[in-house]
């Protein structure tokens, strides 16, 4: 069978249309309409309904796209082993909040293009709910979350770090001449603005204000972070947003920040689909992601990804590989300095992920951050 009619068979199942699958394939419309139809005569089952809104998929064509991502996936891992010691490349399609994609990212993107320029990473900014649905979809590689827990079925996600939050307001504003922290019901009385619904700890502000007893907060909702700050920074009112996203403004004293009420940094997130395998380019771009954020790991009490008795288990070969192997250095550089073969390389990578109940490289990477085996690069300016 050939692959691409699988291609585009989940490329339609994602899109509901035709015209934005060939869009999306860089295909004529008939050439999707042909793939579809040859796809369907040889599985001898109808795939879609076509509907004057769209494809719809039938029961036969739900049951199919799994088995279809499978082997999509599988042709990718081969490809990828096929590829052997050649440089790593290819796309890594990452969702992200704003305040990330603005503060945090450019630096992971500009040390790949230094280090690995085949690695070509796009960044697509949205909230949990736009991010979950784009890895289930998969319009997006990996994501990140700016969540305390994340429950969803086929999407597994862990704490790599912590972003600070920063209660601000402008010079000018009552509350900055303040020398005692306001309470709750002093915020209440304020108008608010926050993020768009999604976003954890707007939400999160936005319960504890209507909590307080009497209380009718005046709260305006942006679809951005930069409208929010403009607006506080005008004078109009409060907003809680990432410290990295207002500490230039902070710094030119165009914000002040307010001493409380209390908050408690936000979990980031690295999340991925359950199923879908991690590419190498993928597992690049952790790995520079972990090395750069700071405050790695998520917090000293926060439960580590793999518990003390399991991190025993390991021989020292399998700590010095899973050490290389998460300093990003490629199996055949990992045999090199240890004087083994790749295989042998990748037999102790293997049983490390065993014993660590880890799922992929890219979390053993993540594992090996989280228990110290690995020490993160600092934050700038640190």
């Amino acid at each position: 069978m050939d692959t691409r009619l699988l291609h585009t068979f989940t490329t339609l199942a994602r899109t509901g249309s035709f015209t934005a699958a060939a869009a999306e394939l860089h295909l004529a419309q008939s050439t999707v309409t042909v793939h579809i139809r040859t796809l369907e005569r040889e599985l001898d089952a109808r795939l879609f309904d076509r509907l004057p809104t769209g494809a719809l998929l039938t029961d036969t064509g739900r049951r199919l796209l799994e088995r279809a991502e499978d082997v999509l996936d599988a042709v990718a891992r081969l490809r990828a082993d096929g590829a052997g010691t050649g440089a790593v490349g290819g796309r890594v399609v990452v969702g992200t909040p704003e305040s990330l994609c603005t503060t945090r990212l450019p630096g992971v993107v500009a040390a790949l293009r230094t280090s690995h320029p085949e690695v070509d990473v796009q960044l697509y900014a949205g909230g949990t709910a736009q991010c979950v649905e784009g890895l289930r979809s998969g319009r997006l590689d990996v994501a990140l979350l700016l969540e305390e827990e994340t429950d969803f079925p086929d999407v597994t996600s862990e704490a790599v770090a912590r972003e600070p939050l920063a209660l601000v307001c402008s010079p000018g504003h009552p509350l900055a001449a303040r020398a005692d922290a306001p309470a709750w019901a002093e915020l209440a009385a304020e108008s608010i603005f926050l993020l768009e619904q999604g976003c954890s700890y707007s939400d999160a502000l936005e319960r504890r204000l209507l909590a307080v007893p009497g209380a009718r907060p005046r709260l305006t909702r942006f679809g951005s972070v930069d409208a929010a700050r403009s607006c506080v920074t005008a004078g109009l009112g409060v907003t809680l947003l990432p410290l990295t996203t207002v500490r230039d403004h902070l710094r030119e004293g165009r914000l002040v920040r307010l001493d409380g009420p209390p908050f408690a940094d936000v979990p980031v997130r690295l999340a991925r689909h359950r199923r879908r395998w991690t590419s190498p380019a993928t597992q690049t771009f952790v790995r520079e992601l972990v090395r750069q954020l700071p405050g790695f790991p998520a917090t000293p009490d926060d439960q580590p990804l793999a518990p003390p008795e399991r991190l025993a288990s390991l021989t020292e070969r399998e700590r010095e590989v899973m050490t290389l192997a998460a300093h990003g250095r490629s199996d055949t550089e990992i045999a090199s300095a240890l004087f083994v073969s790749p295989p042998t390389v990748r037999h102790h990578i293997q049983h490390a992920m065993t014993k660590l109940a880890a799922r992929d490289r890219t979390q053993l990477v993540v594992i090996a951050y989280q228990n110290g085996l690995v020490a993160p690069r600092p934050a700038p300016g640190s």
